[in-house]
């Protein structure tokens, strides 16, 4: 079939499987603590003392609104919240170290947002401290945060690095003046430079690109422009992704209209030309809008067929324990998943108490536990093994489903295998989409869960 019509018809709601069951069917009973704890406690030792474990940071602050934002975040430019809550991630921790019963392996922190930068470069060094003492690090251990270059300071870079970080990811988004503009979040091209080469002076191995396609007032001129411009920085990893236009979930949306957006059409050409280009520039596409060089260790990982993927994007860690430390912070255990509150001060108080102030979780079914480990070979590894613990759960008619893809060039199948063609990999979440037997046999509709595919 024709690329466009493939498009056409695959640019649908779906799910970005960061997990499975997605966050909207896991329901609103807040889980037990102590049954939760219990999993946590199963999941440390089946995979510690292998594979290690993952540390998610949530730091939620940022000076200024970025209105297509859709993370949880505080705008203030009050510094002075720093301190209280460094100290309740680091009481949060105490309570998962008391539960392992032994050393964690650290085999993957990262510091997200919000704005990671918005913290000192001494209370960002103090947290990591906090979080290393009474831990071993594993022999490829990985650190990396996400740094905005306004505000990320050589200062920043250094205190990070002395601590273990080797990665940063800049979100650049579009260099057009008045895309900035519209999405308040102006930052000059020779301010990324600069960011840029001050990290890899220090000695950062990696520099990963946020680009954005779809933002309101965005053109073809845009993109061609912020590619050239890209360039001649040649960042490690790019990920390229749709804007998500869920005004009914973040205000800041609000503040431009329909009007202001690409349609389809429009959206569809940004992506076409944003794909070319970083074809162009010896870019591989490893995963769901992720591209790297070929010397990156996401290209070598994905490969050799070890990607995984979690709450933190594509990695290459493959832990199975993923602590989430932080207000609005997503743990997932393997065998459950469970978000802390929203609520700063709330957040704050439970860790002062030495507790865990859960909101929403889920623990998984065997059938899940099997669904979630197809989804994540699917997006992963490109391939899927129809194993007969896999078959038990899959649902009539879904081998007719992808024998249509097949016929599409989308994917190769037989008895015994799927395989994601290189033209399937524009539709990952799509073919992932058939074995999600939780969106299958939902009554709810998925235009206001999830964004569009493309």
């Amino acid at each position: 079939m024709d690329r466009e019509l493939l498009i056409n018809k695959y640019n649908v709601p779906v799910p970005r499987y960061t997990s499975y069951p997605t966050v909207p069917f896991w329901g609103d009973k807040k889980p037990e603590v102590s049954e939760w704890l219990k999993v946590v406690k199963r999941s440390f030792d089946e995979s510690n003392a292998s594979k290690g474990i993952s540390i998610y940071v949530h730091l939620p602050y940022c000076e200024r609104l970025c209105t297509y934002c859709a993370c949880t975040k505080v705008i203030t430019k009050n510094h002075k919240l720093e301190d209280s809550y460094i100290d309740a991630i680091l009481q949060e921790w105490k309570i998962y170290l008391n539960t392992f019963g032994d050393q964690p392996i650290l085999r993957e922190l990262h510091l997200g947002g919000g704005t990671p930068t918005f913290f000192s470069p001494e209370n960002l060094k103090k947290l990591i401290i906090g979080l290393k003492e009474n831990s071993k690090l594993h022999p490829d251990y990985e650190f990396s945060f996400e740094g905005h270059p306004n505000n990320t300071t050589r200062e920043h870079l250094q205190a990070l690095y002395d601590v273990g970080f080797r990665r940063v990811s800049y979100g650049v988004q579009d260099f057009d003046p008045e895309v900035q503009h519209i999405i308040n979040r102006k930052q000059s091209f020779e301010v990324v430079k600069e960011v840029t080469e001050a990290a890899r002076e220090i000695g950062y191995k990696s520099v990963n690109f946020d680009l954005i396609y779809g933002l309101p007032k965005q053109k073809l001129s845009s993109v061609k422009d912020t590619f050239e411009k890209v360039a001649q920085l040649k960042p490690d990893r790019i990920a390229y992704y749709s804007y998500a236009h869920v005004p009914w979930k973040t205000k800041g949306q609000r503040m431009f209209t329909d009007a202001d957006i690409p349609d389809s059409a429009a959206k569809r050409a940004l992506y076409d030309l944003g794909k070319e280009k970083l074809a162009e520039l010896n870019y591989s596409d490893v995963g769901m809008d992720l591209f790297s060089l070929p010397h990156d260790e996401l290209y070598v990982a994905r490969e050799e067929k070890r990607l995984h993927r979690n709450f933190m994007g594509y990695n290459t860690s493959h832990t199975e324990l993923l602590i989430g430390l932080g207000a609005s912070s997503i743990s997932d255990a393997k065998y459950a998943y469970a978000q802390n509150t929203k609520a700063i001060k709330e957040y704050e108080n439970a860790a002062d108490k030495g507790e865990l102030d859960l909101v929403k979780g889920y623990f998984l079914s065997d059938e899940d536990v099997s669904i979630k480990r197809a989804i994540l070979d699917i997006t992963c590894r490109r391939e899927l093994f129809f194993t007969e613990n896999l078959k038990e759960y899959l649902p009539k008619g879904i081998m007719n489903e992808l024998e249509v893809m097949k016929k599409e060039g989308i994917i190769e199948l037989s008895e015994e295998k799927l395989e994601v063609t290189d033209l399937g990999m524009i539709f990952l979440r799509n073919i992932a989409k058939p074995f999600d037997n939780k969106l299958r046999y939902s009554q709810k509709g998925s235009d206001k869960m999830f964004s569009k595919a493309i």
